[in-house]
């Protein structure tokens, strides 16, 4: 694999058009566009990221449309991770992420157990707020009220509603996606969600549920 050099020209050319014809014909067409542009540059990337954060995957295009009514075939962004560090191509620009995107039921339950300590709880909230500081987004999916049982008083309610937790910060389409300056971004964004991330290892974990 060569050294990243960025993403090809084509990139967010070949997202515009999947979002206007998500088809099977159009993706035949512009397949050759999605190897040299996208999915051949993530890999580089990866290749690039691995001596400081571990072997990444890309992930396959195509959806999985079992459990959901949109039935379109294929994604519309190209992801590449190595857990628990992620990275996004699409039509938008770029993303970069650390941390869990959704947790399991057994993985909620150790996350909220460890918030709900205060000396855990209060170091979360601490490397959350760095992260921000440094231009980082906290995000993930949350309860609209409070877990069953928690005190409406809670110091960390905010944090204890959370059933998936990540910082992540995201550039529009520009020069920078298409050349090797786009790899020093995201490791960047990874570098500074790596406490966050350490966090989540070591009081959450992975799930020990089987995968459905």
């Amino acid at each position: 694999m060569s050294a990243f050099a960025g993403f090809g020209e084509g990139a967010v050319e070949f997202y515009d058009g999947l979002l206007a014809d998500n088809s099977r014909a159009y993706w035949t067409d512009q397949r050759e566009v999605y190897e040299r542009d996208v999915r051949g540059p993530m890999l580089a990337l990866l290749d690039d990221l691995e001596p400081e954060f571990g072997p990444g995957k890309v992930f396959r295009p195509y959806r999985d449309v079992r459990f959901s009514h949109d039935k379109t075939p294929f994604k519309t962004h190209c992801g590449g991770y190595t857990a628990p560090f992620y990275v996004e191509v699409s039509s938008e620009g770029m993303l970069a992420a650390g941390g869990y995107y959704v947790m399991a039921p057994d993985q909620v339950s150790r996350y909220r157990t460890a918030v709900d300590d205060e000396r855990r709880g209060e170091d979360l909230r601490a490397r959350l707020a760095a992260a921000e500081a440094d231009g980082l987004t906290v995000d993930g999916e949350q309860l609209k009220t409070r877990p069953r049982g928690t005190d409406p008083d809670h110091p960390r309610l905010d944090l204890l509603r959370h059933k998936g937790l990540y910082v992540s910060r995201r550039w529009p389409p520009d020069g920078v996606l298409h050349g090797p300056r786009a790899r020093d971004r995201v490791r960047t964004v990874w570098r500074t969600a790596r406490p966050v991330a350490d966090w989540l290892d070591d009081h959450v974990g992975s799930s020990e549920l089987p995968r459905r």
